[in-house]
């Protein structure tokens, strides 16, 4: 017995190390598999983007460059230069700005045009009631799923599959983080109880994600970070009223209906129609929307306009090739092609809602009348 106790310490010294080194190899293989899906994750989200964050905490598709950002066409008069100074005034005090105003007078476009002109990457994000707190700041999508293979005794093959969670960000934790301008259209759209997370970022600098696990719960706000609030007046359907806790952190900026010259440079900008056609088209809508009981905004004039360049005159048997005028459709005050045009744009806003206006013909009936007078 005593001649086999060193034979027996060095064989089993051998399978000690041996266990020992196959240890290593599986720790130095898991190490090498995770490193090959974390290379392979930020590869294909940088293909995507162009960012630089891992699939885990990306959304970088949110960014916008603020060359893109703003619209086209965009007409600046001094009435519209006036408010767009006010907004990139309040922003560089560093004070979250709200945009209130009627439908259709061209809110979003002013703020995505003051957020432009910041020179930072732009977030924008719509307000509906399906919006809760997942979707500003991400939640979990799905899971990340690789495979190993341990060969640690000959001819004995192991497979491990392993599943992570994705965590995926959405507007504000990627506005915040980036230090973005976030422009949040129809803001009042939205339940209030979603806002909640709104209070710490503009409160406090700092963006709480609840569901989110271990590290990276939290984000501290960008010292760039601005944002930018739309909505129309409350008493428009589907306004909810947000929590003074909040509302008290912004400040208010109306945006109403422009000049009747600022109305006909936006409608020129979007329509090729002659510049008769337009003073009579802004002119008609500026009227009705001072006559009628439904909102008339510069987006119907556009329309309206648009209509005229496709509705001509059938019984002019004029081809537009041959005006004098390039082809650019004019109006007549009698014509009642205004009336038509003006009626399937304003239709919408009377078949099967509430109004004082009872259907069709008689909206047909009220603009024929305000248009006559």
């Amino acid at each position: 017995m005593a001649e086999d106790t060193p034979r027996k310490r060095k064989v089993r010294g051998r399978k000690i190390r041996g266990d020992r080194e196959a240890k290593q190899r599986r720790k130095a293989r898991k190490k090498l598999a995770r490193s090959a899906s974390k290379t392979k994750t930020g590869s294909e989200t940088a293909g995507k983007s162009g960012g630089s964050h891992t699939a885990t905490e990306s959304g970088d598709d949110h960014l916008t460059d603020p060359a893109n950002a703003a619209p086209e066409p965009f007409i600046e008069t001094d009435a519209v230069a006036a408010v767009r100074d006010r907004i990139t005034g309040w922003l560089a005090a560093d004070q979250p700005v709200h945009l209130i105003g009627p439908t259709g007078a061209g809110k979003t476009a002013l703020a995505l045009s003051a957020a432009a002109a910041r020179g930072r990457p732009v977030v924008l994000c719509n307000g509906d009631e399906a919006v809760d707190t997942s979707a500003l700041v991400g939640g979990y999508s799905g899971g990340e799923r690789y495979e190993e293979r341990d060969e640690y005794v000959s001819g004995v093959s192991k497979k491990t599959q392993i599943v992570r969670d994705r965590w995926v960000d959405n507007p504000l934790s990627v506005a915040v983080r980036e230090g973005a301008t976030l422009v949040y259209n129809e803001f009042s759209r939205s339940d209030p109880a979603a806002h909640n997370v709104l209070l710490s970022v503009l409160e406090e600098g700092v963006l709480e994600r609840p569901g989110k696990h271990g590290s990276g719960r939290s984000i501290d706000v960008h010292p760039e970070f601005r944002v930018i609030f739309t909505s129309n007046d409350v008493e428009y359907a589907g306004v909810h009223q947000q929590q003074d806790a909040l509302l008290d952190r912004m400040v208010g900026v109306h945006v109403d209906y422009y000049d009747a010259e600022t109305e006909r440079e936006i409608v020129r900008s979007h329509a090729s129609v002659s510049d008769e056609a337009i003073e009579t088209v802004v002119d008609a809508t500026r009227t009705l929307r001072e006559e009628l009981p439904i909102v008339v905004g510069t987006r119907a004039a556009i329309t309206a306009a648009k209509g005229i360049s496709v509705f001509d005159d059938v019984d002019s048997g004029e081809a537009a090739a041959g005006r004098t005028d390039g082809g650019r459709v004019q109006v007549d005050d009698d014509d009642e092609l205004l009336t038509d045009v003006l009626t399937d744009v304003l239709g919408p806003k009377v078949a099967g809602s509430e109004t004082e206006i009872d259907g069709m013909t008689a909206l047909r009936s009220q603009i024929s009348e305000v248009l006559r007078d």
